[in-house]
């Protein structure tokens, strides 16, 4: 079955299989957090992964997942790796655009709104960030991105002017930043805790994809979702540098054959999960449809500012990225 159709019929079945068996003999046991819910198709996907794992490494190697920040919060999930405290995760690496600008490239407004953009990005700022990662004690295994962000309100909006005093959910640099442009307070909620924000008022808006609202049933306290198609962010499986350099050259093509699968396995679910999602932010009672021509004018002319000052922040690598980019268009 593929991992699509676990999405369609209903994955909370993954929830129940979080992880692998461990075999009769001593094997290395990695414990992999993971800050979105059991049934996010990231998740799902994780444990697919984890469960390649174990077959290509005869057991040898074994990995737990540990979904909806259980383990550790979002924000916390990459200095775990870093320091050891975990061997592998996943992270949405655009919430370290303070450590360094580039982690912020897959968030650039308008610059990738598709999938087929967001792919000829990723490529130009592969060996980029795969560097910087490693700078750090980091070894990147797999990415796969979510799908277009789009705006979530409790109330219609029809221009940037509407947006003002709204308080939004933001989870980096970008959307701390879009918040302020369009006068939106901005409150930093990780992805696990966003029912509860928007139950208790804390939020009221958000930019995320389809598939966040839907997991998290935002449809009990908000009432609208624009599709705006601002961009693809993604998430990122690492692994800590010095357990990736004690693992045999042997398990270490069976783990990048896994990543490999993964990868495009999770694109795919991307892909098909936007539409299926849409459906069931309807289904819930939501108003879903393309922002109107007044909202997007407002929101392209601040992604323009925000471009501008990214490319500021991120330096001559930045540009290059960017170039590189556009070059291959």
């Amino acid at each position: 079955m593929t991992l699509t159709n676990k999405l369609m019929a209903g994955v909370a079945t993954a929830a129940l299989t979080l992880g692998v068996a461990a075999p009769a003999f001593a094997a290395e046991k990695w414990d992999m957090p993971m800050a979105y819910s059991a049934t996010n198709f990231h998740s799902v996907n994780g444990v697919e992964f984890a469960d390649c794992v174990a077959a290509g490494t005869n057991g040898a190697i074994t990995i737990e997942v540990h979904p909806g920040g259980s383990l550790f919060a979002g924000a916390d999930i990459k200095r775990a790796i870093q320091t050891g405290q975990v061997q592998i995760g996943e992270r949405l690496l655009s919430g370290h655009q303070n450590e360094d600008a580039l982690f912020g490239f897959d968030s650039i407004p308008f610059l990738a709104p598709s999938f087929d953009a967001s792919g000829k990005l990723w490529e130009a700022a592969k060996p980029s960030i795969e560097a910087l990662l490693e700078e750090q004690n980091l070894h990147l295994l797999y990415n796969v991105p979510w799908p277009p962000q789009g705006l979530y309100f409790k109330k219609e909006v029809n221009s940037v002017e509407d947006m003002a005093g709204i308080k939004f959910r933001s989870y980096n640099n970008t959307t701390a930043r879009l918040a302020e442009l369009t006068g939106m307070s901005p409150v930093t909620i990780e992805a696990a805790e966003v029912s509860q924000a928007f139950a208790t008022g804390v939020a009221e808006s958000m930019i995320s994809s389809g598939a966040t609202g839907y997991d998290q049933k935002v449809w009990e306290s908000l009432t609208h979702y624009y599709e705006v198609d601002a961009w693809l962010p993604r998430n990122y499986v690492m692994v800590n540098g010095d357990v990736w350099a004690g693992v045999s050259e042997a398990n270490k093509a069976a783990i990048t054959a896994c990543a490999t699968e993964a990868e495009a396995r999770g694109l795919q679910a991307a892909k098909d999960y936007t539409q299926f999602t849409y459906d069931g932010l309807r289904e819930g009672g939501m108003t879903v449809q393309p922002a109107g021509d007044e909202l997007m004018s407002g929101l392209r002319t601040i992604g323009e500012t925000m471009t501008t000052e990214w490319l500021e922040a991120a330096g001559d690598k930045g540009a290059a990225l960017v170039d590189a980019f556009k070059a291959s268009n």
